[in-house]
């Protein structure tokens, strides 16, 4: 039996609300958990074991230009040194069966932005790398 193509999940069927509200503009997200883990070493075993001590996440929110939303959020957090609170929720959708894969990200911190970045002739995007400290799977799709 071979891949049913209909239920291939596509970015294009997807959809990131930030701080609540639905971003139209998102050309690519990726958020990504890495677990911290110790080498643990024993006499009489040669393997190396590991022992996990936690996790770290990354990520990056990447949009076409449209308005300074975002942008200005971060440029004034970082000039005020008071970091807001920002909050993610993105949907992938399987479009034959209307299932969708949800995940809810918080305790966002915005790591770098660019103050100024343009070229002419090509489209305007922006590139948010962040880091978080929470998440919460929603919902998931079964086969």
């Amino acid at each position: 039996m071979g891949v049913n193509t209909n239920r291939l999940l596509r970015g294009s069927n997807g959809n990131v609300w930030f701080n609540g509200k639905l971003l139209a503009n998102v050309k690519k997200i990726e958020a990504k958990v890495k677990g911290d883990f110790e080498d643990i070493n024993v006499c009489g075993d040669s393997s190396t074991k590991k022992v996990y001590n936690g996790w770290s996440g990354e990520g990056t929110l990447a949009l076409l230009k449209v308005d300074s939303e975002v942008w200005k959020l971060v440029a004034d957090a970082y000039k005020s040194g008071v970091m807001p609170e920002i909050n993610i929720t993105s949907a992938l959708t399987d479009v034959a069966t209307k299932q969708a894969e949800r995940v809810s990200i918080s305790e966002i911190t915005i790591t770098e932005f660019a103050l100024i970045g343009y070229e002419a002739k090509k489209l305007l995007e922006e590139e948010f790398p962040f880091s978080f400290s929470n998440y919460e799977p929603l919902d998931t799709i079964s086969a």
